[in-house]
C-alpha cells in the first residue's frame, strides 16, 4: 500500500511505502473490545473521602428501655442512631445521622480509589485492534462513515515539518486536507440544550493526531502530538470506532513498521 508524501508546505512530494500492518483487514468488533477494556484503565481513580457522612457523635441504636433516661420507649421512633439537637429536661430534640438512610449519612456500598479498574486484553487481540486503528486513519471509507461527509484522509511528511512555525504549519495542513481542514484543530465549543446543566456544558472534537517517531520532539497547538512508543487504541481510535485524521512522519512509519509486525 502506498500513500502520498508531502513537503513541510504540504506539497506532493511523490508517494511512500507503507508497512504491512497498514495492508489489514479492519476487524471493527475487535478494535471496540479492546478499546472498552482499555478505557477503565485510562480513567483518574476516585472514591469517597475516609469517614465520610461519620463525623457526627450520633450516640449508636436508641433503647427502648422502659422509665429510662435518653430512652425512646413509647416515641414512636425507629431505632435509628441519632444526634440531639437540644433537649428539655428529659424531652430531646433527636435527628437521624451516620447511616445510609438518613440525611448526610454515610454512603452504603461508596466507590474505593484502590480498586483495581485494570482488564487484561489478548495480546493477538490488541494486535489486531491496534492494525485496524491504523488502517482506519488512512482508509477514506473509514473517514467518511464516521464523519459523515466526504473526507480528505492524511499522509505521510518528511522530517521538515517538524521544524515550521506553527502559522506555516496550519497552511500546510489546509493544502493537505483542503475542505476537511475545519475539523483537523481541536476546538471546543458550549453544548445546546439541558447537557449544560448536567456535568457536560463543553463538547470538543478529537482533531488531528500527528505521529512522530521515538526521536523526534515537537509541538503543536490544537494538535494531539503521540510517539511510536505511545501509540495506542485510544489515540488511534478515540471512540472505538476506526477512523481519525491521522498524519505520520516518515520516520514515525519506518518505526511503525518495526513495532507491529
Amino acid at each position: 500500500m502506498k500513500t502520498k508524501l508531502y513537503d513541510k508546505l504540504g506539497n506532493v512530494k511523490g508517494d511512500v511505502s507503507l508497512p504491512k500492518c497498514f495492508n489489514s483487514r479492519i476487524r471493527a468488533d475487535i478494535l471496540l473490545k479492546v478499546f472498552e477494556t482499555q478505557k477503565s484503565s485510562f480513567t483518574q481513580a476516585y472514591g469517597t473521602k475516609e469517614g465520610a457522612g461519620a463525623q457526627y457523635s450520633a450516640s449508636g441504636i436508641s433503647k427502648k428501655k422502659r422509665h429510662d433516661w435518653k430512652a425512646t420507649y413509647g416515641k414512636g421512633i425507629s431505632r435509628v442512631p441519632r444526634k440531639i439537637m437540644s433537649r428539655h429536661g428529659a424531652s430531646f430534640n433527636w435527628i437521624g445521622a451516620t447511616v445510609a438512610s438518613t440525611r448526610g449519612g454515610r454512603r452504603p456500598h461508596a466507590p474505593r480509589s484502590e480498586k483495581n479498574l485494570f482488564k487484561k486484553v489478548n495480546k493477538k487481540e490488541l494486535l489486531i485492534a491496534l492494525k485496524s486503528a491504523l488502517v482506519g486513519s488512512l482508509d477514506v471509507k473509514s473517514l467518511e462513515k464516521k464523519f459523515g461527509r466526504k473526507m480528505i484522509v492524511g499522509g505521510v511528511f518528511d522530517a521538515g515539518i517538524l521544524d515550521v512555525k506553527m502559522k506555516d504549519f496550519v497552511l500546510a495542513m489546509k493544502n493537505v486536507f483542503g475542505d476537511s481542514f475545519g475539523s483537523v484543530l481541536k476546538s471546543k465549543s458550549i453544548r445546546a440544550g439541558i447537557g449544560k446543566m448536567r456535568g457536560r456544558k463543553y463538547k470538543s472534537n478529537a482533531g488531528l493526531l500527528f505521529v512522530v517517531g521515538n526521536e523526534e520532539e515537537t509541538k503543536r497547538k490544537g494538535i494531539e502530538i503521540v510517539k511510536v512508543s505511545d501509540l495506542a487504541v485510544k489515540d488511534l481510535a478515540p471512540n472505538g470506532i476506526a477512523g481519525r485524521l491521522v498524519c505520520y512522519t516518515e520516520k514515525a512509519v519506518e518505526e511503525i513498521g518495526g513495532r507491529f509486525v
